[in-house]
């Protein structure tokens, strides 16, 4: 889609602005749903991708049973779950099925106004671009997920932590592009000459430090390895795993070690938090001290829900609080970065 604005007078950027942030909210709301979904090991319920048909779920017994026996085929029964009830079954599918549900509606959420605004002309120049590139990206996640719970239908009883990390990063990575544009726009709202704003080195720095801290948080959900101990800060006596260390490859053992993945997302936790001050001791440097107590807010809740969720072994409400939170931070941390890269009119 070419960028429809020809008129400046014509163009809403506080509408478009409005209409991102709530879309925003619907892919916070998301990513917990998905986590509650991985917490139940409910992702294998649904074993094939429908877009369309897809969207009405069993509604006869019939219909319900034969949605059981294609999950019957798949090795999670097989092996972890057989024997299970008709109303088990029901129970493991209704998450799932509400994860997919909810991925249409963020879509039709964006794609219609997206569309109505570009009718219209509502779309300031510059950002028609930007805009369809966030409706692609979204797209592609579906695709993402699919691929993801393909993994998990054949030889594993569940999904390659590796496609897991692949999902979630995804969709932090359009929340985060969505709340910029946003922030980019209400700018624009209150002064028409302000320009988008750049990325900062301390605010790429940041994300990247946090987008690896996100990849071990998903590794962690992928693997269980939050069950692995319910110590802090030692695990299970120890501090170190060297005996994990010592029988195999560094790179083997942080990539898909249990333990060692633990460990790593539990100390590099502290490392983002040394960024994330730094961001948001600039943040308020620049004036804006809002976004840095959203940033001390977020990082200082999440890490003590990390540490109880952990030594409370792992239940599923702490669990989705603490990926909620997760989510927040990312917003926080977009904030922030957006603040230090603000350019004049």
């Amino acid at each position: 889609m070419s960028d429809p604005i020809r008129s400046p007078s014509s163009a809403r950027p506080g509408q478009i602005a409005t209409w991102l942030f709530a879309v925003a909210g619907l892919i916070v709301a998301m990513v917990v749903v998905g986590g509650i979904t991985r917490l139940t090991e409910s992702g294998l319920s649904i074993t094939e991708w429908d877009p369309i048909s897809g969207i009405i779920p069993p509604l006869t017994h019939a219909q319900w049973l034969a949605e059981f026996e294609h999950y019957k085929r798949i090795p999670e029964y097989q092996q972890l779950n057989r024997g299970m009830t008709l109303a088990g079954f029901k129970a493991i599918f209704f998450w799932e099925y509400f994860h997919r549900l909810l991925g249409r509606l963020i879509g039709f959420a964006f794609a219609i106004p997206l569309v109505w605004f570009a009718i219209r002309r509502r779309i300031p120049e510059g950002y028609g671009w930007r805009l369809t590139a966030l409706l692609a990206l979204g797209g592609l996640q579906g695709a993402i997920g699919w691929w993801m719970v393909a993994s998990g239908l054949v030889h594993r009883t569940d999904v390659s932590h590796f496609r897991l990390a692949t999902h979630l990063l995804t969709a932090l990575f359009i929340l985060a592009g969505i709340v910029w544009t946003a922030l980019d726009l209400r700018a624009l709202s209150r002064d028409p000459g302000a320009r988008p704003a750049r990325l900062t080195p301390t605010g790429a720095t940041t994300g990247i430090v946090l987008a690896i801290q996100l990849m071990l948080g998903a590794f962690v959900a992928g693997l269980n390895a939050g069950l692995v101990t319910d110590e802090w800060p030692l695990m299970n006596g120890r501090f170190f795993p060297a005996d994990e260390l010592a029988n195999q490859s560094f790179l083997h053992a942080f990539f898909n070690d249990p333990y060692v993945v633990h460990f790593f997302h539990r100390w590099w936790a502290w490392v983002a938090v040394a960024a994330l001050i730094v961001l948001a001791r600039r943040a308020r440097r620049a004036g804006v001290r809002a976004a840095s107590v959203a940033i001390h807010i977020a990082f200082g809740t999440q890490i003590l829900l990390g540490i109880a969720t952990v030594m409370a072994h792992v239940p599923i409400w702490l669990a989705a609080l603490h990926q909620l939170t997760g989510a927040l931070l990312v917003v926080a941390t977009t904030w922030g970065a957006h603040v230090l890269g603000r350019r004049p009119a």
